[in-house]
């Protein structure tokens, strides 16, 4: 009777033993679950200019990376740090071989185009370039060359060039100089309708240039600063308000090198002359920048992409932790201090996007609808 009272003892505490730890893991597994289904920003630690589409249920990933170009393809954008990129195309040709910017990933008549600004090492000579893959994967096949975009007779200088179909109609953005630079720099907003996706049907046409003083800030607030004023609009980026009544031009305003840099927006009606420069009507302040609370500086270069479900639309941008670069002037690659971050878009009243503010490095945000 003693050992059957045992046994059953021995049998019960082995069952509650097993209960517990069945409990135990479920609550961890619970635990694991809700932690996996937040993320917090920068996505990277490091990464200029971020950028990414969205192509049968991946998301393609790029950013400056100055001597090559580099994709990241992942189903989780939150994730990239964990995913394994490719070199696509490397320059082979002087003229495009330094300082590789803003590259972007476009299919066109199912191909793949990658629009980018490089330069000979000399950055006074940044031109615009693009390269051409006919594979449905950008990943597989080769990227081609296709040549240097001349974007007006005087050749110049031309980055950050973005594209988008309207009305059946291929337009390329771009930021340029309207002439080449004496004591200041100036770089505008350009828009011109598209013959082919390597080439410019009509001339360039100016939409923006820096004239709020949110958009000619270039003196950091220790006083460092570059060698001479530069006033920026750059990183032009396409979308449309909620009921597609209104084109929406995003751009980044001020020296990426200040914690000033911010966004700005230009509005067209979506059935005006989007080359008339009086179509567009510019915000006065901007819809997006620095947090001091949150220690989020130099706010810019935004990106729209969907959630996988498409129910939810974020947004891609670069800032800083710090409120100035530590060298005070222009970034190189080896001390660039701006990383990828993302948010969630809202939609205000009038349609038009809500960016919010910048997101601090330790709040948790939720992953995008349908993220697996």
């Amino acid at each position: 009777m003693i050992s059957v009272l045992k046994n059953f003892i021995i049998s019960a505490s082995c069952i509650l033993f097993c209960f517990a730890c069945g409990h135990k893991n479920a609550n961890t597994q619970q635990k694991e679950t809700t932690i996996s289904n937040t993320y917090t920003n920068p996505l990277l630690p490091i990464g200029a200019r971020p950028w990414a589409t969205f192509y049968k249920d991946k998301y393609y990933y790029l950013q400056d990376v100055d001597d090559r170009i580099t994709i990241w393809q992942t189903d989780d954008i939150t994730d990239i740090k964990n995913v394994v990129s490719k070199d696509v195309w490397v320059p082979e040709e002087k003229s495009n071989s330094s300082h590789l910017w803003g590259p972007e990933l476009h299919r066109i008549d199912n191909k793949w185009y990658i629009y980018f600004a490089a330069d000979d090492g000399n950055t006074d000579n940044h031109q615009i370039y693009v390269v051409e893959n006919s594979s449905e994967n950008p990943l597989e096949g080769e990227f081609v060359l296709k040549g240097r975009i001349a974007t007006d007779k005087d050749n110049n200088w031309a980055i950050h060039a973005s594209v988008f179909n309207h009305n059946n109609e291929w337009y390329m953005i771009w930021s340029g100089w309207q002439t080449r630079r004496i004591e200041a720099e100036t770089q505008c907003i350009y828009i011109a309708k598209m013959e082919n996706p390597w080439t410019l049907a009509t001339e360039r046409v100016a939409i923006s240039k820096p004239e709020y003083e949110w958009e000619r800030q270039w003196i950091s607030p220790d006083g460092s600063k570059t060698g001479y004023p530069i006033y920026v609009n750059e990183d032009p980026q396409f979308f449309y308000s909620k009921d597609k009544s209104k084109v929406l031009i995003y751009y980044s305003a001020s020296g990426t090198w200040t914690p000033y840099y911010a966004v700005g927006l230009l509005k067209a009606d979506v059935n005006s002359n989007l080359l008339d420069p009086s179509s567009w009507i510019k915000s006065e302040k901007p819809v997006f920048t620095q947090n001091e609370d949150n220690q989020v500086f130099a706010t810019g270069s935004p990106c729209f992409i969907p959630s996988p479900d498409g129910t939810e639309t974020y947004f891609l941008y670069q800032a800083r932790a710090i409120d100035k670069e530590p060298y005070g002037s222009l970034p190189s690659r080896s001390m660039d201090t701006r990383s990828p971050r993302l948010q969630k878009m809202e939609w205000g009243p009038d349609g038009i996007p809500i960016l919010g503010e910048a997101l601090s490095e330790i709040e948790k945000i939720t992953k995008p609808s349908g993220t697996k």
